[in-house]
């Protein structure tokens, strides 16, 4: 489902999709269209090791503001962002 929302919404035509050797991942790319490429290592770990931060730290967020008010995390969260922004 992922994939074929992806390919709906955004121009992928000329992307090309690194992929592991998960065969379902494949037919997904193979039944949706987009080119993919198979890749063991390089660009495709770098990417993962992103996701896995960004999820790493969506967990401590979750874990440090799960029993205040969602208000007080926004506030926080504002900040923080604005601050984190600067830094790029």
């Amino acid at each position: 489902m992922f994939l074929s929302e992806l390919c709906e919404k955004h121009q992928v035509d000329d992307a090309v999709f690194l992929v592991d050797g998960a065969p379902w991942l494949q037919a997904a790319c193979h039944r949706h269209g987009p080119r993919f490429q198979h890749v063991t290592h390089g660009n495709r770990n770098v990417v993962e090791r992103v996701f896995c931060m960004v999820k790493h730290q969506t967990n401590q967020f979750l874990n440090t503001f799960s029993y205040v008010e969602p208000k007080t995390a926004e506030n926080w969260l504002q900040p923080f962002a604005f601050a984190w922004n600067q830094l790029i």
